[in-house]
């Protein structure tokens, strides 16, 4: 390894097989100007990030392979990784810190494209945006008395989780003259919703009183099927359910029968339990769902955000500054990972 470079090398799904980019702009720009960063792609695109893969990367951008406590098998130089994005129920972080090795999310950078995803999908469903389409594709245009939509004037929105996507899609619906939003988050800050004009309610509450349940929380032990076949039951029969955090969070086979037999009115969802999704998904039988491939927030402007994120980790890093969208901040007082930062980093 030369001791003069610091080496960022990005998951190969960021470029073509041909290796060209897949994206228009994926914030490298930000490393430009700093001539002792070495920028590096992996050969391959696996699954599951090999050590091999790492060999002696000070940092890695992770877009959608998994990380593993095999990936950090020879951790001897690596200081981070670098998630693309916000959630990290790919990586393992307890495997990373064992390693000495930070893991930073994007943190801040994905809630205006998910939130503006959200209030698109919520007219979309409300106003039966894909049924009216196939009534003109079809020639059926004399049905269209049959799908009479709503406004979201005067309806509510419920969120799970009052992190920094719903509160950005709470402050984009405020000129739609809805209700006040309601939430469900045990770990949200009762000043902090006050000030935001929304009330804190348990989720059973939510569920009922919700016109659009959005889903805004991270994947874990204790949210994985916290959407379930009772949870459904409890919402009305005129309401929706949009998902664009985590599949595992809504038991499929509850929402699927519920949709069926329209004991609630739609959903629309980004994300399923079992991804990717390679062939026609059920849901895809039904009228009442929009579904997207875990990409309904792609924009040209959050690739752009979230890589000038991940890339400024990596400056931060080699000049010897702590980055933003660390999860494991203890990482930083291992005697292992200040070692390899005093030898890696360009401080001195």
């Amino acid at each position: 390894m030369s001791a003069s470079k610091f080496i960022v090398t990005l998951t190969a799904d960021f470029y073509g097989r041909s290796g060209t980019p897949k994206y228009r702009d994926i914030g490298l720009s930000t490393l430009a100007g700093h001539p002792h960063i070495e920028q590096r792609v992996f050969e391959e695109h696996h699954k599951e990030i090999g050590a091999d893969q790492i060999g002696d990367a000070q940092g890695v951008i992770v877009l959608t392979p998994t990380v593993t406590p095999a990936s950090m098998a020879k951790p001897d130089n690596l200081l981070v990784v670098a998630r693309f994005g916000v959630g990290y129920d790919s990586v393992d972080v307890k495997a990373c810190t064992a390693a000495a090795v930070l893991v930073t999310i994007t943190t801040g950078a994905v809630d205006r494209p998910v939130a503006e995803a959200t209030l698109g999908w919520m007219i979309a469903l409300s106003h039966n945006m894909r049924v009216k389409d196939r009534l003109v594709r079809t020639g059926q245009w004399d049905e269209r008395s049959k799908y009479m939509g709503c406004e979201l004037r005067a309806r509510t929105l419920g969120v799970i989780g009052l992190g920094g996507i719903a509160r950005k899609a709470i402050e984009l619906l405020r000129g739609f003259e809805m209700k006040p939003p309601i939430a469900f988050d045990p770990f949200a800050d009762k000043a902090m919703a006050a000030t935001l004009g929304v009330r804190l309610v348990s989720l059973d509450e939510l569920l009922r009183e919700a016109d659009f349940v959005s889903i805004h929380c991270p994947l874990n032990e204790k949210t994985r099927g916290l959407i379930g076949a009772r949870e459904l039951a409890l919402m009305k029969p005129d309401a929706y359910l949009l998902n664009t955090a985590r599949g595992g969070i809504v038991d499929e086979d509850a929402l699927y029968d519920a949709l069926q037999n329209h004991r609630i009115a739609g959903a629309a969802l980004d994300c399923f339990a079992q991804e990717p999704v390679i062939t026609p998904h059920r849901f895809g039988e039904l009228e009442n769902v929009l579904l997207a491939p875990h990409s309904i927030a792609w924009t040209d402007e959050l690739f752009r955000d979230m890589g000038r994120a991940t890339c400024q980790v990596m400056v931060d890093l080699s000049l010897g500054k702590k980055p933003g969208g660390v999860l494991n901040p203890e990482v930083f007082n291992l005697p292992a990972f200040q070692k390899k930062w005093d030898r890696l980093s360009h401080r001195h």
